[in-house]
């Protein structure tokens, strides 16, 4: 029986992970968010206080995490059964997911937990080496991008909502420096995996990327 698998790359904002959980909900399928997996192991570690260069510890706490998605209103991301979600967006989290994501036996480890997420009915997975990388033969990939100052604007209103002070002109230029270390970096590089379909959500209403993206998969 074949696992149908929708990949969804794409630079920082261009809104992957909203259309990613709305399609997953739609579909009854399994969520990914690659993002989270790093800063899931980073929170592991610090709660172990494992030392972050110890590459064979950090290695065994990979091995033995246990992570799972629920798909709400907003995401809810589970460690070993521990609601982390608030946690992941924390400085010190972000700071340590850096130090351990450099670890070619970490990433060896978690491509794996990554593609184990692989079950029936389907999985949608969300991420920037998806469809390149950790799904290389998925049936359905899907590049989803947007230009760098309507993503800012995205991020400047969900900052301003959050009563977050923000400048739009810096955040332009730091997605758009976060867009050229993504695409320049040596190990799995942002690009458009072949045969992708490519979306620009600029202009585009999530309902229609949504209406867009299910057409490929029906």
């Amino acid at each position: 029986m074949t696992i149908p698998v929708l990949t969804i790359d794409g630079p920082s904002g261009a809104g992957k992970g909203t259309v990613s959980r709305l399609l997953a909900k739609q579909l009854g399928w399994h969520y990914l968010d690659s993002g989270s997996i790093y800063r899931s192991l980073a929170i592991a570690a610090l709660k172990e206080s494992v030392d972050l260069s110890d590459v064979n510890a950090i290695v065994a706490v990979a091995k033995a995490m246990h992570l799972g998605f629920e798909c709400g209103d907003e995401l809810v991301v589970k460690l070993n059964g521990e609601n982390i979600t608030a946690q992941l967006g924390l400085e010190q989290t972000g700071n340590a997911a850096s130090i351990i994501a450099v670890l070619p036996e970490v990433r060896a480890v978690l491509l794996q937990k990554q593609q184990d997420f692989k079950q029936l009915p389907g999985l949608v997975a969300d991420g920037r080496d998806m469809g390149t990388v950790v799904f290389p033969d998925a049936p359905f990939k899907v590049y989803l991008t947007a230009s760098s100052e309507k993503r800012a604007e995205r991020r400047y209103k969900q900052l301003k909502e959050k009563g977050i002070d923000a400048n739009l002109t810096r955040l332009t230029s730091e997605i758009e420096e976060r867009d050229r270390r993504d695409m320049e970096r040596t190990t799995a590089p942002l690009s458009m995996a072949s045969g992708a379909l490519f979306i620009d959500s600029s202009e585009l209403a999530i309902d229609a990327v949504i209406q867009q993206i299910l057409k490929l998969i029906q």
